[in-house]
């Protein structure tokens, strides 16, 4: 008779190898959270949070499904003629279309926890596992958008569209109202001082207004990094007066908004002050008819001013390319094998960036260089 080599735990009930659900390793956290509950909290999450989507990234950018669009580079305004009495009226023309394409990329981060990191974690732990990972896609989405925006290159998405950043001395942009331009004209400038002026931020306005972006709506954000913030004394510029020896006379007064540090004062706004917040985003102050909106996201010694239309506005300067399936849009959660899915789950984030309106921006870089470098950004791995 052969020798028994294993024993075969679990007697003749178990025999054919089918687990129950008392079999298995795990099924609640050390605090007694199930992790049925976990796993649904999870996905309520992602849930709120792709419907909320970014402030920040809904100012600058337009939601589109499609690999490339054909947009209008200009705002041009056709003109009426005199009516006569027989005549018939001279039709209108179609605008400047350039065909602009929209990268694509998918990414994805695996949480990992085994059963025995979950069966000695509490629901805390857990969460802030996720919360990691959340704060890490709003940083992947907000980081790509900004780095369109602040480097010049042309790259080709998988249709063989060009991608393209801001104008960049590449090609002739269309007239607007009489203002003609030429093809060496760009939008990647730089102060060719160590200090941001306020006549750099008054011609990024101009530089953007000049093409129509920004009329209609009136309404421009300039983002800046906190450092750049305090080094370029913006909150002290006054209309006429000087706020450093040397430096240029300011044409308007910066307008601080309730979101700014409380002050004593004896001055007061006459007009409308500026919001404290900008569909959803803390606006510090108003320089002109920019908004200030300080953010982490833009890398130190930039600075961005860009026309916007709104939130998920059609002519904001970017285009956001999500999947034709609407099932692959957003920060997605994937379940992990075995009876409980939170095990061995990981979480997929798919889409692609291109700038639609080339002239809806400008990109700034601090330095006393004439020529623009753009920064070196890491959003991702």
């Amino acid at each position: 008779m052969a020798k028994q080599l294993f024993r075969v735990w679990g007697g003749e009930g178990n025999r054919h190898g089918t687990a129950t659900r008392g079999d298995v390793l795990v099924n609640r956290l050390n605090d007694g959270t199930s992790l049925e509950d976990v796993w649904l909290e999870i996905n309520d999450a992602l849930s709120l949070y792709n419907a909320q989507k970014s402030a920040l990234a809904g100012l600058l950018a337009f939601r589109t499904a499609n690999v490339a669009d054909a947009i209008p580079q200009g705002q041009e305004v056709p003109l009426l003629e005199e009516a006569t009495e027989f005549g018939t009226p001279v039709g209108i023309s179609d605008p400047s279309y350039l065909t602009l394409g929209y990268g694509w990329k998918d990414f994805d981060i695996a949480s990992r926890m085994s059963w025995r990191y979950l069966r000695e974690a509490d629901s805390e732990q857990v969460t802030n596992r996720v919360a990691r990972i959340i704060a890490g896609d709003n940083q992947l989405v907000n980081g790509s958008i900004l780095q369109r925006l602040l480097d010049p290159t042309v790259r080709v998405n998988d249709w063989g569209h060009n991608c393209y950043g801001l104008y960049n001395g590449d090609m002739k942009p269309p007239d607007y109202i009489g203002k003609t331009f030429d093809s060496t004209h760009k939008h990647y400038l730089t102060t060719t001082t160590t200090t941001l002026d306020s006549l750099h931020v008054e011609a990024g306005i101009n530089h953007v207004r000049e093409h129509g972006y920004g009329v209609q709506t009136g309404r421009f954000v300039l983002l800046m990094n906190p450092a750049d913030v305090q080094t370029s004394l913006i909150t002290s510029w006054r209309a006429g007066k000087e706020y450093r020896t040397g430096g240029p006379l300011p044409k308007y007064d910066f307008i601080v908004s309730s979101n700014a540090p409380a002050r004593i004062t004896h001055e007061h706004v006459e007009g409308a002050a500026p919001p404290p917040d900008y569909l959803g985003q803390p606006v510090l102050g108003s320089y002109g008819s920019a908004l200030l909106i300080e953010s982490y996201f833009v890398p130190a010694g930039y600075v961005i001013i860009a026309a916007t239309g709104g939130a998920n506005g059609s002519d904001n300067v970017v285009g956001f390319r999500e999947h034709k399936n609407p099932a692959y849009r957003g920060l997605r959660v994937i379940p992990g094998v075995g009876p409980y899915p939170i095990q061995e789950h990981f979480y997929a984030r798919g889409f692609g960036t291109g700038v639609r309106h080339r002239g809806a921006a400008v990109a700034i870089q601090i330095t006393g260089s004439a020529s623009y470098t753009a920064p070196v950004m890491t959003v991702h791995r």
